[in-house]
Formats: C-alpha cells, sequence, structure tokens
C-alpha cells in the first residue's frame, strides 16, 4: 500500500521533509507507541518496520496497546533517541490510524519488512518459547495522518511536517 503525503507544511528550504523523515525511521529502531480506551492512555516500546511512511510492528494481541487498538484505532507513536544536549534534540512524531494486519499477504509483507530488518527474528529455532510467541503474534500496521519532525539544529523547536490524507475504514489512503 504506498502511502503518499497530500501536502507538506514545510519551513525548510530545501524541501526534503519526506525524505529527512524516511531517513530518519531508517536509522532508528524503537517506536514508543500511544494509545488510549476506556481505562485511559498507554504508551509502549516496540521494534518496527517501514513500509512506506506507515510503520510496522509484531505484537501479541491480548496485551494493553493491542486491545485498545481494537476498541479505538487512532494511535500515535514517536521516534527519538535519548539526548544530553537540548540542542541536539531530534526526532519524529506521528498520529494516525492503526490496526491489526488481517489480510494474508499483508501480513506476509510485514513479516517479511520485519525479519529483514531484524535478522535475528528469522533465527528462533534455538529459542523456542520466543520462536512459538513469535508465530502467535499479530501484525500491526500504524497508518500516519501526520509526520512531524522535530530537530532542534534547525532552531528551538523547529518542525517540518507531513499531512496526508485521511485513511478510509480499511487504514488505507488515497494518494493524490
Amino acid at each position: 500500500m504506498d502511502i503518499v503525503p497530500a501536502h507538506s507544511a514545510q519551513t525548510d528550504m530545501s524541501g526534503d521533509t519526506a525524505a529527512r523523515i524516511a531517513a530518519f525511521l531508517d536509522a532508528h529502531h524503537v517506536m514508543s507507541l500511544a494509545t488510549c480506551a476506556a481505562h485511559g492512555a498507554h504508551a509502549a516500546n516496540l521494534l518496527y518496520a517501514r513500509d512506506g511512511f506507515a510503520l510496522l510492528w509484531v505484537s501479541d494481541p491480548q496485551t494493553r496497546h493491542s486491545a485498545d487498538l481494537e476498541a479505538d484505532p487512532q494511535a500515535a507513536a514517536t521516534v527519538a533517541p535519548d539526548y544530553r544536549d537540548f540542542d541536539e534534540i531530534c526526532g519524529v512524531q506521528i498520529s494516525g490510524h492503526a490496526q491489526r494486519i488481517d489480510h494474508a499477504s499483508e501480513r506476509h509483507l510485514a513479516r517479511a519488512l520485519l525479519e529483514a530488518r531484524y535478522p535475528s527474528l528469522q533465527r528462533l529455532a534455538d529459542r523456542p518459547p520466543i520462536k512459538q510467541a513469535y508465530e502467535s503474534a499479530a501484525f500491526y500496521r500504524l497508518v500516519p495522518r501526520r509526520m512531524l519532525i522535530i530537530d532542534n539544529k534547525r532552531g528551538f523547536g523547529h518542525k517540518d511536517a507531513l499531512e496526508f490524507d485521511a485513511p478510509d475504514a480499511t487504514g488505507a489512503t488515497a494518494c493524490p
């Protein structure tokens, strides 16, 4: 599924916000996923792979964040390394629609992307409990509506944004 920015609300002169966001996401591995349901807000750190601008992950369907997404697919995520110097802070904020991947071909793609990014997922034969957990887990996709890259190297609180077409009921976004 191609997810293409509808437009870019950029303040940078080079017009490369999409490329900067993609490169940043490729350089990092942990996202903090935020969900909300009747019992309140929740955040969980997860390894992810990128499919265009969508983020994919694997998780036990019984975890709180997975159950929250069943109740309300609205989600937000951040990807940011740990910084000691305020002037160095750089990260990506994402808001959008997340859901379990039910279609077999999309699950196959998610598995392939995650295993390509994390080869250790392919070498679980000698770790039966983890292999069993991985094989019984579900795959999920966060389809962005908006992505911001925050980069203090460009100025205090500097933000460049990408806006995406709103997802339809299936989580797919229309290309402009």
